[in-house]
């Protein structure tokens, strides 16, 4: 079911904003500058994902998930340790995570073709267009 769906990504998403924030309070290392920005960035997109994904649960008449512990219990994303880490350990938690998020996005997208809700199908394609494009440059930045 679609808002099932939604629920999921709207945990996923809601736990992804809190371990980028905690990744940006986090990072360490001679990148430090720069990882800590693009957190940032990454974090406030995830935090416009999060308010239009609920938003559109309750378009479509139905009640978003709310709370952290209904998020935690339903999550596919882990939470991120509480502890100093290093650029390419983010750099691959993140391409995991994208992953996560790309796969429920393609899910979401099919079954909203399936039941011709034209709206969800077009508001997930802008997700995987900026999921993969994103996903796209970490995995630029880890090859050596």
């Amino acid at each position: 079911m679609i808002t099932e769906d939604l629920n999921l990504f709207l945990s996923n998403l809601n736990i992804f904003y809190r371990k980028l924030q905690n990744y940006h309070w986090n990072i360490k290392g001679e990148d430090f500058f720069i990882v800590h920005a693009k957190l940032e960035e990454l974090y406030n997109d995830i935090n416009e994902r999060i308010d239009e994904i609920a938003e559109h649960i309750l378009i479509i008449g139905k009640q978003p998930l709310g709370t952290m512990k209904d998020y935690l219990e339903k999550s596919q994303i882990q939470e991120a340790n509480n502890e100093k880490i290093c650029s390419n350990k983010v750099y691959e938690t993140l391409l995991k995570d994208y992953s996560i998020l790309i796969n429920n996005a393609v899910k979401i997208k099919e079954d909203a073709d399936n039941e011709k809700k034209h709206d969800t199908s077009a508001l997930m394609d802008e997700y995987l267009q900026d999921f993969n494009k994103k996903s796209w440059m970490i995995r630029q930045l880890l090859m050596k």
